[in-house]
């Protein structure tokens, strides 16, 4: 079994541990409505994805 010669530092460890953190969701913009959707999905509010209707969504009144 591997054993490690020397105790790693707090400051190495920390080092490499710096890329662990969470980054902020890309949204882009919807080519029907212009509302911010994940890419590659179906727009919610539309119901567009890839200049075509996927789901029809009901008129609100």
């Amino acid at each position: 079994m591997a054993v490690p010669r020397n105790r790693t530092s707090n400051a190495r460890k920390n080092a490499r541990r710096s890329h662990h953190a969470k980054k902020p969701k890309h949204l882009g913009l919807c080519s029907n409505c212009g509302t911010p959707r994940p890419s590659h999905r179906l727009c919610p509010s539309c119901g567009h994805y890839n200049n075509r209707v996927v789901i029809k969504q009901e008129e609100q009144e």
